[in-house]
């Protein structure tokens, strides 16, 4: 499904003029230059960990008209190449008897020759699942890591003699070279996202998988130092983000800055930004229906889609709840490896 300019006029302008009515507070001072967005997993944090990327909606940039991406000419209609849909992908056998299907794959972040082909820094973004009763070979990584999130089915990973119990909600950082195996005991596939990061040369890696339950995930709240007057109550930046952090750097992600839980509750929407090059924000949508404004053009965006905003410090990027419940997504940020 297409919707183009508009359509965002009529959507978005009615939900700033319901959300961005009030002055700001007194005592509030915006900053004279718009606050920066960052690959920093650990920015803010103890402080809150909210990101904004403008002071105020007034400083938000916008793609020109003419739909030219800096100097490139590049039109904004090919903004469909930077999203993908495990549902028009070609089935593959995971870790020996796991069910794949790719989302976003290795290619170009700024000029795509496949659908979906938009990864640098990361290897793939897929959704996998382990039918009824089945049981992976052991396996280990080697060279890379992965994120399991699960979304759905009742399993087991044993992993370096430790068990974990898997069930909707869970996320999994299994580091490189842990024999590792999982097992559907559920009478439903066991389902899961699936983000795999490579290793660089000379990384520490872990030496036990990290799980944890989003529901005791810590939740960010806006940065002290930097309140804002526009930030919704229970989010923690960009207008409308509710976020629960699943896995940093800290953690011992590779490659990936962080993997977190965003929400949005009903008519809302996250402040238009756009990023810069070697930022590769992505966008997986598990619950609900979003329109996913890209540059100047509205997507339909399902459960089991995602994408990555063209990172030239122009093209704008944003979610909008237009729906009555909330809806939730899995995000994850890369960029290239530290020097």
């Amino acid at each position: 499904m297409r919707i183009y300019l508009s359509a965002t006029t009529m959507v978005a302008a009615g939900l700033l003029a319901a959300m961005l009515p009030l002055p700001a507070p007194a005592q509030y001072k915006a900053p004279a230059a718009p606050i920066q967005n960052t690959n920093d997993p650990n920015y803010n944090h103890g402080k809150g960990g909210g990101i904004d990327s403008y002071s105020t909606p007034a400083a938000i940039r916008y793609v020109p008209a003419d739909g030219k991406v800096l100097s490139t000419g590049v039109q904004d209609r090919r903004i469909d190449m930077f999203m993908g849909d495990w549902r028009e992908s070609m089935p593959r056998i995971l870790h020996g008897s796991m069910v794949a299907r790719d989302i976003l794959t290795k290619g170009d972040d700024f000029d795509p020759r496949e659908k979906g082909a938009v990864l640098q820094y990361i290897n793939f973004e897929s959704y996998a699942t382990l039918p009824a009763g089945a049981s992976t070979p052991i396996d280990r990584l080697t060279q890379q890591q992965e994120v399991y999130y699960v979304t759905g089915g009742t399993g087991t990973l044993l992993a370096g003699g430790a068990l974990a119990q898997l069930h909707k909600d869970i996320a999994v950082l299994m580091p490189a070279n842990l024999p590792f195996t999982f097992s559907n005991t559920g009478t439903d596939p066991l389902a899961m996202y699936v983000l795999n990061e490579p290793v660089p040369e000379g990384f520490k890696v872990g030496d036990k998988m990290l799980v944890i339950d989003e529901q005791e995930a810590h939740v960010r709240t806006p940065a002290a130092d930097e309140p804002n007057p526009y930030i919704l109550p229970g989010a923690s930046g960009h207008w409308a983000h509710e976020v629960r952090e699943l896995f940093a750097k800290r953690d011992g992600l590779a490659t990936m800055g962080s993997v977190l839980i965003v929400e949005l509750k009903p008519m809302t929407m996250g402040e238009p930004h756009s990023h810069n090059p070697g930022q590769e924000e992505i966008w997986t949508q598990l619950e609900g229906s979003s329109l996913a404004f890209e540059s100047w053009q509205l997507r339909l965006q399902t459960p089991g889609m995602a994408y990555l905003i063209r990172p030239d410090g122009v093209s704008t990027h944003s979610n909008i709840n237009v729906g009555d419940t909330t809806i939730k997504f899995l995000y994850n940020v890369e960029g290239p490896p530290a020097p």
